[in-house]
């Protein structure tokens, strides 16, 4: 394991428990800290009735923006053939690794990959892709979903914040030539120094409706938004976060 310890790898953004070695601590206020159980939860419910239909072992899995490997380890002790986790971030993919190394998982392989940059030649094929507290911390969502959406089979798991919808129309060509908005986007500002934002200052955050027509455009057949469990985090809760489920 070299140096690496719990202590000298903090602070951390998720809580693991690494038995011999410990617990890691999250950095963040207790209130929020529910929120990645609440997620956890959500996963779980699409992934019980995906594996209805097939075996966990012959399927193989990615991660995008995987921070420190908590949902790629979570797959990965489901069973699954393989789960690669790809992130910005080297300092998260080392927590990642040594998670991993740790629980002794051998399904598991952690790259360094801005989401920009993820394609069929980089990561093959995933038959699960994860695409979880993302998209609004992302200069270019569409592209990113595209490139998510190509090395995507079977189906992705997206987890975002959304913002409040807008009813409203806009001018096509001439004043009498009008049409529906199918959701908007927010440009809002992330801070590039936050280990838990994106790599860009400039991000757009969808509504509900936005995040539908998004993945549709992206090539996706269907989109199921998942119903947060009893004592859901509260943003889950409120709507003001959720997860859907796309399929191709």
């Amino acid at each position: 394991m070299n140096d690496e310890t719990i202590e000298a790898l903090a602070p951390w953004f998720y809580e693991f428990d690494l038995g011999p070695y410990g617990r890691t601590e999250s950095k963040l206020i207790p209130e929020v800290r529910p929120i990645h159980n609440t997620r956890l939860a959500m996963i779980n419910k699409v992934l019980d009735a995906y594996l209805d239909q097939t075996s966990a072992g012959t399927l193989c899995c990615l991660d995008i923006g995987c921070h420190e490997g908590f949902y790629s380890v979570e797959l990965a002790k489901r069973g699954f053939k393989h789960v690669l986790g790809v992130d910005a971030r080297e300092r998260s993919l080392q927590k990642a690794r040594f998670v991993s190394r740790v629980l002794g998982l051998t399904n598991t392989e952690f790259q360094q990959m801005n989401a920009e940059d993820v394609s069929p030649a980089l990561v093959g094929h995933a038959h699960i892709t994860l695409f979880l507290g993302l998209l609004y911390h992302l200069e270019n969502p569409m592209l990113c979903l595209r490139r998510m959406a190509s090395v995507t089979d079977g189906i992705c798991i997206l987890e975002t914040q959304v913002i409040d919808e807008v009813d409203a129309a806009t001018e096509r060509g001439t004043v009498r030539n009008r049409e529906a908005y199918k959701g908007v986007l927010a440009l809002l500002e992330d801070s590039v120094e936050n280990m838990e934002a994106g790599t860009t200052s400039l991000v757009m955050c969808p509504s509900r409706r936005a995040v539908v027509t998004m993945l549709k455009h992206a090539g996706f057949a269907r989109t199921e938004f998942i119903d947060p469990p009893p004592g859901a985090y509260e943003q889950h809760a409120r709507g003001k976060r959720v997860v859907c489920a796309a399929y191709k």
